[in-house]
């Protein structure tokens, strides 16, 4: 790490990273900090700064920084915070490029490939469009780079869509999507189906069509299992039916599909579900354990493995504190243990020279479950969001940097 700052080619033209220390282990001891307070050392000096935002030096922090991504709204009007769950700091992302003829956008997917943080998808409304009360999809693709922390568009998706399965493959560079539709979490139903499937490739920044699901289905979980060799589409919801002629109601698979990534052929995994079984529609992540993924779903204050050899979903925990009546639970896979988060929102009286002025704060509620152990721990930090945010509907993403 010395020579490579010391030449120049890190950007820092050999300046001193702190007086009295060789530059390695200046280097070392700054890779040290969490990244999440890499944001307030890059306002230390220009040496810190070209430092901290070269590719050399993200590369040399090895994974140390397991981070949790909360996506509270449309991420083009409300940033995006990083979360260190470790540190229990906060750092905010800055706000995605935004388009002056949509709005409101939700469903949409978010994963990481490397130090890369891309936001594909989803639905939003068009001002464009008629009726303009009616979601349309979205084909938008943007990637985050943690390198000059900024966002890029890239290549838009062939085929617009939102709440569709979506898994990485970081062998081969590729993201795989499948399915989803229109659908925006102002309505409880309606909404588009897709069938169509693409592939893509990061290197190449093209979207490649493949071979289109079975059947239309939306709302959907992807992911990648035989280390990287299968595609798997589960859940979610195709066809739907009205009560009383009126409302309506969506009919969801019991079954899942596999796709060859090599053959690009589909297959049907049978019901996952007994006859005497009511389907359940929790939220759905996966945890990869040595290129093994185990699924878990969380389902109320329930939480269901999903056990491939049967085919069938099996009782695993439950979480130790049910959310309150006015809030509900996130679920997402850090660093192979699920976190279980819930945004508990609290008023608070601040008192001014002028007026009393009510400021909403609020605290994250974090429980964890260790799969391989079978434990629980929790975790409180104050929200960074100063405005009440439903976790149901917001996106949450991890990363490792």
């Amino acid at each position: 790490m010395n020579s490579y700052w010391d030449t120049g080619a890190g950007g820092g033209g050999g300046a001193t990273l702190i007086p009295g220390l060789p530059n390695d282990v200046a280097a070392s001891i700054l890779s040290m900090v969490p990244y999440s307070h890499h944001g307030r050392l890059k306002a230390t000096c220009k040496s810190w700064k070209l430092l901290l935002s070269s590719k050399f030096f993200l590369a040399s922090l090895n994974g140390k920084n397991h981070l949790l991504c909360i996506f509270p709204q449309d991420p083009s009007i409300a940033s995006p915070f990083l979360f260190d769950p470790n540190a229990l700091a906060w750092c905010p992302l800055p706000l995605m490029p935004c388009n002056p003829h949509v709005y409101g956008l939700c469903n949409f997917a978010a994963v990481s490939l490397g130090s890369h943080l891309y936001v594909l998808g989803g639905s939003l409304f068009d001002t464009r469009s008629f009726p303009i009360d009616r979601p349309s999809p979205s084909s938008a693709t943007f990637r985050f780079s943690f390198h000059d922390f900024s966002w890029e568009p890239r290549a838009q998706m062939l085929s617009p869509r939102g709440s569709f399965a979506c898994a990485v493959v970081p062998a081969r560079g590729s993201i795989y999507v499948a399915g989803g539709g229109s659908r925006h979490t102002m309505f409880g139903a309606a909404g588009s189906r897709i069938r169509s499937v693409e592939r893509y490739e990061v290197g190449r920044d093209r979207w490649v069509p493949m071979e289109n699901l079975p059947g239309f289905r939306a709302g959907c979980v992807g992911f990648v299992g035989e280390e990287g060799r299968e595609f798997w589409v589960m859940g979610g919801y195709g066809a739907s039916r009205t009560i009383s002629g009126v409302f309506p109601v969506d009919e969801y698979y019991r079954d899942a599909v596999v796709m060859g990534v090599e053959s690009g052929a589909w297959r049907e995994v049978g019901d996952m579900w007994g006859n005497e079984e009511r389907v359940r529609v929790g939220k759905i992540v996966v945890v990869e354990y040595n290129g093994c993924p185990m699924l878990f779903m969380l389902d109320g204050n329930e939480i269901l493995r999903y056990d491939m050899s049967s085919n069938r979903w099996l009782y695993e925990s439950r979480v130790p504190r049910k959310a309150p009546y006015y809030s509900s639970f996130g679920v997402v896979v850090l660093d192979r243990e699920l976190y279980v988060v819930t945004h508990l929102c609290v008023v608070d009286f601040t008192e001014t020279r002028r007026s009393r002025q009510h400021k909403r704060a609020g605290t994250l509620f974090i429980q964890i479950y260790d799969p391989k152990n079978k434990t629980w721990r929790s975790l409180v930090a104050k929200s960074p969001f100063n405005y009440p945010i439903d976790i149901n509907s917001a996106v949450l993403s991890s990363i490792c940097l």
